[in-house]
């Protein structure tokens, strides 16, 4: 009896059809009429979008879109399309009955009779997963570019530095025998400016042997909420009277292994960098913290514990174009003769040097948060 019962159901198209139709539930199927109101409903629609058959058969179908590609006339369009060119494929974020918003890949076919468009067969399908996963990618890939991109430049600047370095080393030297031998005031001050000047160059040099990781660093084991709260002084002279220093310090972080002068140095750049773009007024904040995240230089690794330093101000913030290139030496979002662009660079190298990494957070006309990341010991 249940076998014949099987083949009749089997033997009748249009029953054929439905048990096709309600045994998938992983696409949403309907069927539309010219004007988009909703004619059917699967078991796949009320799994993916919440809503039963009675809420949604006799209502546009346009109720799963968002607001704004209903304003933009987004439904109407898409119709328009499969109607036109014979189909419509896509991807876009829809709504569902609780709110929430995933991303769905939509084919929409006309359905014609006797050439005379009678409506639309939808079909879309829940592909949240999928673009997520592709976002992640995209964005470590980028990373990676990124990091590959420094990397480069850190070898080429290494050897420049060193070269550039014994060069003013010997000119130091020499200027220093002649200060020692010159008797009148006049050739007595030449000597001390031409002096000053290869100091100078020599301290930009450190900054470029910082970047490229080829200064000799001194680590110890540190608590970074107590450094920072031992210079809180010098930053705050730093910052000037007309901004306003926070410290939002963790207690009972664990130690890194880093280098307390370059660490200190470090900051005092992002505080000054910070003061500078804010001109007049502000705040700027230091905050510390334990997080396990995973180093964007490494995907391949786990996320591991590290201490986070971040540096946030409420200026104006950073042009998206410039971002990627802040932390390459000499590249400087300052008015020309301002900045050397070199303190962003030397961040950079000292914590990849500390086996940590950097990440730079802007949002124009939201102000700018630089986070060091160090390895917990």
């Amino acid at each position: 009896m249940l076998e014949e019962r099987t083949n009749d159901l089997l033997n009748d198209e249009a029953r054929q059809f439905s048990l096709l139709l309600n045994s998938v539930t992983d696409y949403a199927i309907y069927m539309l009429d010219t004007e988009g109101v909703i004619r059917t409903w699967n078991p796949g629609g009320r799994r993916i979008k919440g809503y039963t058959n009675r809420e949604v058969i006799g209502t546009n179908f346009a109720r799963f879109y968002l607001p704004e590609d209903i304003e933009a006339g987004v439904p109407e369009r898409n119709l328009h399309t499969a109607a036109t060119e014979g189909r419509y494929v896509g991807e876009g974020w829809r709504m569902r009955k609780d709110g929430s918003c995933f991303r769905a890949s939509v084919v929409i076919d006309p359905i014609r009779v006797d050439r005379e468009l009678i409506g639309y067969a939808k079909v879309t399908r829940d592909v949240t997963e999928r673009h997520v996963a592709q976002q992640r990618l995209q964005e470590a890939q980028a990373n990676l570019l990124q990091a590959q991109k420094l990397e480069a430049i850190g070898k080429f600047t290494l050897g420049m530095a060193h070269d550039f370095n014994n060069l003013l080393t010997v000119i130091i030297n020499c200027q220093d025998l002649l200060e020692a031998k010159v008797q009148d005031e006049g050739s007595a001050k030449l000597v001390d400016t031409t002096l000053r000047a290869a100091e100078r160059g020599a301290l930009l040099t450190r900054q470029l042997l910082s970047f490229a990781r080829g200064q000799a660093l001194a680590p110890e084991r540190l608590d970074l909420s107590a450094v920072m709260r031992e210079c809180e002084g010098v930053l705050r002279r730093s910052a000037g009277d007309a901004i306003a220093l926070q410290l939002d310090l963790a207690d009972d972080l664990p130690c890194c292994a880093v280098d307390r002068t370059q660490l200190e140095t470090a900051v005092l750049n992002l505080v000054c960098n910070s003061r500078d773009a804010m001109n007049d007024a502000g705040r700027i904040c230091i905050h510390t913290a334990l997080q396990f995240t995973q180093d964007p230089a490494r995907p391949e690794q786990p996320p591991t514990a590290f201490v986070r330093l971040s540096v946030h101000d409420n200026g104006p913030g950073i042009p998206k174009e410039q971002q990627a290139r802040v932390f390459e030496p000499f590249f400087t979002t300052k008015p020309i003769g301002k900045g050397s662009g070199l303190g962003l660079s030397q961040v950079f190298g000292f914590t990849a040097q500390s086996d940590g990494f950097t990440r730079l957070i802007s949002e124009p006309g939201h102000g700018t948060c630089v986070e060091l990341y160090f390895p917990a010991v």
